[in-house]
Parts: C-alpha cells; sequence; structure tokens
C-alpha cells in the first residue's frame, strides 16, 4: 500500500470515529404519554435537549407522542412563552395536524407567544384559518379565535390582516356552545389598538347582539361596541 493510500484509508478512519461519536453523544428521548405534562415542562425549562425533543417530537409519526408534546409545549408556554421562539416553525407547523388537539395545544400555545413576539407568528394564521373551520372540534375553534385576537390586538395592520376571518367567525359560531368564551377573548382584542377602521366594523358586528340579545351575551356585545366607540 503506498503512502498515498495508507493516508486515505486514515482519513476515513476518523471519519467514522467521528460519525460514531455523533451518534453517541445525540440524546432520543422517549416520553411517557401518561406523564405529568407540568413536570416535562419543568424539565424541559431547565433542559434545552428536552425542549428540543419535544418541538421534534410534533412532527412524530404517533398520535399520542404529538398530542402529549403539544400539552407540555403549552405549559411551558404559559411559564415562559419567550422560551419557545426558536422553535416557533415546529409550532406553526404542528397546525396542520390530523388529531383536534394537538393543534388546539399548539394555538394556545401561540396565544401566549403573541402576547410577546406577535411578529413571531405571522405564519400561524393559515393554520389558525384551518381549526377556526374545523367542523369536528369546539376546542379547536376556540382556541383559533382566541389566537387571532391575541396576533391582532396590538397593531391596526394586523388587526386588519386577520379581521375578516374573526367577523366570519362571530357570524358562524354565534349559538355555539363556545361562543361566549370567544367574545371574552374579543373583548380583550377590542380593547387593544386595532384601528378605527376594524373598530368600526367590530362594533357593526355586535350592533344587533346589544340591542336585541339578552343576558351575558347581550352585555359582552354592549361592552364590545362601546369599546370600539372610543377608537
Amino acid at each position: 500500500m503506498t503512502t498515498k493510500e495508507k493516508n486515505k484509508e486514515n482519513a476515513m478512519d476518523k471519519a467514522k470515529v467521528k460519525d460514531k461519536s455523533k451518534v453517541n453523544t445525540s440524546k432520543t428521548i422517549l416520553f411517557d404519554t401518561s406523564a405529568d405534562r407540568l413536570a416535562v415542562a419543568e424539565q424541559a425549562l431547565a433542559d434545552h435537549v428536552i425542549m428540543e425533543a419535544l418541538a421534534e417530537n410534533l412532527s412524530t409519526a404517533d398520535r399520542r407522542t404529538r398530542q402529549f408534546s403539544a400539552a407540555a409545549i403549552r405549559s411551558i408556554s404559559e411559564k415562559d412563552a419567550q422560551a419557545l421562539l426558536p422553535f416557533i416553525d415546529q409550532i406553526v407547523d404542528a397546525l396542520h395536524r390530523p388529531e383536534a388537539q394537538t393543534r388546539w395545544e399548539c394555538l394556545e400555545t401561540l396565544v401566549n407567544v403573541a402576547t410577546q413576539d406577535p411578529a413571531a407568528c405571522a405564519d400561524a394564521i393559515a393554520g389558525a384559518e384551518s381549526s377556526l373551520f374545523d367542523d369536528s372540534s369546539g376546542a379547536a375553534r376556540l382556541a383559533a379565535v382566541r389566537f387571532l385576537c391575541s396576533y391582532g390586538s396590538g397593531d391596526p395592520k394586523r388587526a386588519n390582516k386577520i379581521w375578516s376571518l374573526l367577523d366570519e367567525a362571530i357570524q358562524c359560531y354565534h349559538g355555539d356552545p363556545e361562543f361566549q368564551d370567544m367574545l371574552v377573548s374579543i373583548i380583550a382584542f377590542a380593547e387593544g389598538n386595532i384601528g378605527k377602521e376594524v373598530a368600526a366594523a367590530l362594533a357593526n358586528r355586535m350592533a344587533f347582539d346589544a340591542t336585541n340579545s339578552n343576558g351575558t351575551l347581550k352585555r359582552r356585545a354592549i361592552q364590545i361596541v362601546e369599546l370600539c366607540k372610543q377608537k
């Protein structure tokens, strides 16, 4: 064997060792889907490897693992939403999973992220729209409304961007069990910096209920109209 051939062989051997080292130092985390998601969330906040694993599991083939990971990530967002900013792409992508729970957990996560950094959530609107019109899940529809309100409430341009979806939701789900909870988010939206144009449109949309409804629906509709008139 020539010197050149020996050097090439040695280089290949070193490359193999390097690759093997990578495999040995990589960490695969198998989550018990019956575990306490709050405890896992606490662990993830203290260990970036666990945080990464949860985000990666949003795209795994196993439905239960996706749901568990999404729920743990939501718990993380309630404690430290900014810690999830490096994983926004995975969270947004998970809005397109077939099961409703993964989607609503991720939407609720984005509700919290949007209060800190709404610009980071801009790509989530398409996924939110899909859940907004999910006939099979009221929880997914409510989470979509909550996200849209959180995203749009702080800036007139963002409010205008999501208003047509919010307007359609108000009309479509007026009699649904989740509608009262939707109105709570819409009140928070109306309190924000949504601009005069969207405020006028929202006031007009809620005017009928403010005049003709009864009970809680009437009170909340009046509150929304009054908030919009102050813009």
